[in-house]
């Protein structure tokens, strides 16, 4: 089993908090924050740097941690807006079956379009739920709410054994948990969690033939030869995945380069041990004090003690309260003694 690089991990993180709330925002590592801050500098002293070409670094780093190469990654800024673009692109009174409470991101879009069919299901039965006639199952990965993570080769299967094709929405797993994007037809996710870029900064995998979507908001970005693009209607989109780019928040991918490439030099298979372990830990000590938190990843669920975040935070505790339900997320920069801190706040 691969270990994480605890040496690497302190030259990058500094955190003043046992900072447990990567399901909300994950922390930027130093390198990503020079970058930044040079991006800035350098536009302020009217010397931009190139930072297209800090997007597509990114764009080949997300493909890599997808399995996939890079021409059938898209780069924005919103999961919700790649998440319309698959909507815009099923006739109307398509099926699209939906998790139950799902984040909205991921299932909205497809609410607000108004001639769908939209089911749901709860997440154990998304697999069971699948039939004839079920265009598209979107659900995420792992469930922003309480960490849930989903069965997608049960998922997979049933789509394809009816016809169907798949979403995943990665937001609460890219990171810890690896990406087979080939398994799935669209795959998205935000950057600014696990993969600990600013924010700003989102990926949509496209399968080879691009799915028959419609590149409903494409910009002069979007363009085969961008820069002759930019006056009237685009003669040319991008023959890859690239015309379903946003037109990007540069100095978030001037960062997100180099934390996508931490991650890389980590390796997501440490990084979900080292996670895992955490947790299983932070599970095993909620035991003890009579809690019976939700099973399954490095996001770990309370139910009925969100009440006690603030003062948690007061005391230097960064959690989230979820639907009243404690939330605590253990990443990369977190330790056994982040774990010991907050079992002994709540056991007081």
């Amino acid at each position: 089993m691969e270990t994480l690089d605890h040496a690497l991990v302190r030259a990058e993180f500094a955190p003043v908090t046992s900072y447990l709330n990567t399901a909300s925002t994950g922390l930027l590592p130093s390198r990503t924050v020079a970058a930044m801050t040079d991006a800035v500098a350098s536009v302020a002293a009217g010397r931009p740097a190139d930072m297209f070409a800090d997007v597509e670094a990114a764009r080949a780093a997300f493909a890599r941690l997808a399995g996939v190469p890079a021409d059938r990654v898209a780069a924005g800024a919103s999961v919700a807006v790649y998440t319309g673009v698959i909507a815009a692109s099923l006739p109307a009174g398509a099926e699209v079956l939906t998790a139950q409470d799902d984040f909205s991101s991921t299932v909205n879009p497809f609410y607000v379009r108004g001639d769908l069919k939209v089911r749901t299901a709860p997440l154990e039965g998304i697999a069971d739920a699948v039939r004839p006639g079920t265009a598209l199952v979107a659900v995420s990965a792992a469930q922003s709410a309480d960490g849930r993570v989903a069965d997608l080769p049960a998922i997979r299967e049933a789509a394809r054994a009816h016809g169907a094709r798949t979403y995943i929405d990665f937001s609460q797993a890219a990171g810890w948990l690896p990406v087979d994007a080939d398994a799935q037809d669209y795959t998205s996710a935000v950057a600014f969690k696990w993969l600990l870029c600013p924010r700003g900064v989102s990926f949509l995998v496209v399968p080879e033939d691009m799915g028959s979507l419609s590149a409903v908001f494409a910009g002069w970005v979007a363009g085969e030869r961008p820069w002759d693009s930019c006056y009237g209607p685009v003669a040319e989109l991008a023959h890859s995945a690239r015309r379903f780019d946003e037109s990007p928040s540069l100095f978030s991918y001037a960062g997100a380069r180099h934390s996508l490439a931490l991650i890389e030099e980590l390796g997501v298979d440490a990084i979900r041990a080292h996670d895992l372990a955490l947790a299983e830990r932070f599970r095993a000590g909620l035991a003890t004090l009579g809690h019976e938190p939700v099973p399954g990843s490095p996001v770990v669920s309370v139910p009925g003690l969100g009440a006690r975040q603030p003062e948690l935070s007061r005391a230097g505790i960064e959690v989230s309260d979820r639907a009243g339900n404690l939330r605590a997320a253990f990443h990369l920069y977190n330790t056994d003694s982040d774990v010991d801190r907050l079992l002994e706040a709540l056991s007081g």
